[in-house]
């Protein structure tokens, strides 16, 4: 018997369509079981019992890399426009995504 899936070839179908990639009858199959193989992986983490494990954030012990913010000079609004293929009232602009 074979495990319900957890991503229906109808939803991965809207997921290709969102990312605006066309797949293949047999692309679709093979992405919905890797996808599923996946997901039931994480399933396997999420019923383990970690409410007393500490969250990590590197797997070596750090402490903030990160520098110093630091104000610079940056371009101006019309040099970062100045290559845009749209512009409206000082914006750029982008197709709408669904």
């Amino acid at each position: 018997m074979e495990k319900p899936k957890i991503i229906s070839k109808e939803r991965l179908e809207k997921l290709a369509q969102l990312v605006k990639i066309e797949l293949e009858e047999n692309e679709k199959e093979e992405f919905l079981n890797q996808l599923n193989k996946i997901l039931e992986a994480f399933k396997v983490i999420d019923e383990l019992p970690l409410e007393n494990v500490e969250p990590t954030y590197h797997v070596i012990e750090m402490v903030n890399v990160f520098r110093e913010d630091e104000v610079k000079p940056s371009l101006s609004q019309e040099e970062a426009l100045f290559t845009a293929k749209k512009v409206k009232d000082g914006y750029f602009v982008a197709p709408k995504i669904f």
